[in-house]
């Protein structure tokens, strides 16, 4: 079956590192030309590498996704290359910490909002005049914590709820011209997780367990069928398809990339 991805041209954020690092690299596989949005400027360098060893183009824009003059500077920035073109959005940048609700601030709120779900809002807006010209795809990351919150950490999944109600209002907006799906991934083992102050270790410090003994026994508690955590590019593989013509007929659709761990049938 064929993509048809070849010479499109794609622009991810949060792109340097775990389910942008891994999207990036399969989007390139497929020929296509891939802009890379994130702040940290080692890591997208480190994937332009390696996508320009795969033999496919690649750009990039640097700034601070959570506010709105880094996300107009950063994708500008990567856009010129492209030369005003641009076929597929995929929004995934964010980030969170295991807290309860007592412990969380209004500053902690605003700044959980302002990336993962601002962030989506901003690039959003400036990437629809492109889209709209002659149409293409928005493919937004939320999380299976945005259909099945658990008690912690609640910040990250009204965010991630709020991504999909963006994400079925645009489909409604901007169709037929433009589709508008969400991939809602469980949990994946990428440095969301595994770096200094990340999920992992604000779990073992909720838990009061060693980092790695929490996760387990939170996979425990979710009861996972599949029963580990997924890898980066398991969710990538998802977004591709989503993106190509493979799914054509698929618009304000939340495709769980979760090893289960949704068990509504809704």
């Amino acid at each position: 079956m064929q993509t048809n991805l070849a010479g499109k041209t794609v622009l991810i954020t949060g792109a340097a590192l775990g389910i942008g690092r891994a999207t990036a690299l399969a989007f390139a596989r497929e020929g296509a030309e891939v802009a890379l949005v994130d702040i940290d400027r080692a890591g997208v360098d480190a994937v332009i590498a390696e996508i320009k060893a795969l033999g496919a183009k690649a750009s990039a824009g640097i700034g601070d996704l959570s506010t709105g003059d880094g996300v107009i500077g950063a994708m500008g920035e990567a856009l010129k290359p492209l030369g005003g073109s641009l076929d597929v959005l995929v929004n995934n940048v964010g980030s969170g910490a295991v807290r309860t609700f007592d412990q969380l601030t209004d500053e902690e709120w605003d700044k959980t909002f302002q990336l993962n779900f601002m962030s989506y809002v901003r690039a959003t807006r400036v990437a629809l005049p492109i889209l709209r010209q002659k149409g293409g795809v928005i493919i937004n990351n939320a999380s299976d914590l945005a259909r099945q919150p658990e008690p912690v950490p609640v910040d990250y999944s009204a965010s991630k709820s709020a991504v999909l109600a963006l994400t079925k209002g645009l489909a409604r907006a901007e169709a037929p011209k433009i589709r508008v799906n969400a991939v809602a991934p469980g949990p994946i083992w990428t440095p969301f997780w595994s770096k200094p102050g990340g999920f992992a270790e604000t779990m073992g410090k909720f838990h009061n367990m060693p980092p790695k003994q929490a996760v387990e026994h939170e996979m425990s508690l979710r009861q996972l069928p599949l029963g580990r955590l997924g890898e980066p590019e398991e969710v990538a593989n998802v977004v591709v398809f989503l993106a190509s013509d493979l799914a054509s007929f698929v618009t304000s659709a939340v495709w769980g990339v979760d090893g289960g761990s949704i068990r509504s049938i809704i």
